[in-house]
């Protein structure tokens, strides 16, 4: 049989309980919860730093849902509206401009244009700088001209300079002079047809005077002989020519 025991307290009595000799707390106390309220309110000084810099990022730059700032994305590429300035290099498949406006490129300096290859070799360049547009090869266009009351210069320092086209290369000046300048020859070659010089007034100013024989008349006109070897030289007009009488120029 279980025998149970009771404890009766009466008044005035009395009696002492044994003390825990362990006591456990539960949290975080003294100075590490101070540090962990400071990293805490670190912590959101950050975020709210960070959102304010996002904010003002956004502002500044000019994001929309269509792109940003000037530069807009739509199906066909991207669509850069008004002045924009790029430091490193643009590589691109198509430069176009608006219908109603045309492209403008500036540059401090010089602006170049490159062609490339499959292999990476330039193939053409062109350089537009304070001395004009320098075209490194060959170049294919419908007309060239000048601003207004300026002039149209072609010039290739160390090389030829040579115009081609299957009809026929037309120069013109409408209220200027033309000039050609050469180091060495100038040559004026038509391989299926005739060279015309069309003008009120054709000048050879320069030309070498021929000797005269002792049958020359002195009348102040001249005609203009030709060599075998092409050279052209003047010759004192007469009745008939004078070419042979003055033809010692060509030995």
């Amino acid at each position: 049989m279980v025998r149970e025991q009771y404890t009766t307290v009466t008044e005035g009595t009395h009696i002492e309980r044994p003390e825990s000799q362990h006591v456990y707390k539960i949290g975080i106390y003294g100075w590490r919860k101070r540090c962990l309220y400071l990293f805490v309110l670190l912590l959101l000084i950050i975020l709210v730093v960070n959102l304010a810099l996002t904010i003002w990022i956004l502002k500044v730059m000019w994001f929309s849902p269509i792109g940003m700032g000037h530069l807009h994305v739509t199906k066909d590429g991207l669509r850069l509206e008004g002045e924009s300035e790029f430091l490193f290099p643009l590589y691109v498949k198509e430069i176009r401009s608006r219908m109603d406006s045309s492209l403008l490129l500036q540059s401090t300096q010089n602006v170049t244009v490159s062609a490339r290859n499959t292999e990476g070799e330039v193939t053409g360049r062109l350089k537009v700088g304070p001395e004009g547009a320098l075209f490194e090869h060959s170049v294919e266009t419908p007309f060239v001209t000048a601003n207004p009351y300026q002039d149209l210069r072609l010039e290739s320092p160390t090389r030829s300079l040579s115009m081609d086209a299957p009809r026929g290369v037309h120069i013109k000046a409408h209220a200027g002079k033309i000039k050609a300048l050469s180091q060495m020859d100038i040559i004026l070659q038509s391989s299926d047809g005739a060279l015309v010089l069309d003008a009120e007034t054709v000048g050879l100013p320069k030309l070498i005077q021929g000797t005269q024989g002792p049958s020359g008349s002195a009348q102040g006109f001249y005609e203009i002989c030709v060599c075998p070897d092409g050279k052209l030289y003047l010759s004192t007009a007469g009745e008939a020519t004078t070419c042979e009488e003055h033809s010692r120029i060509c030995l």
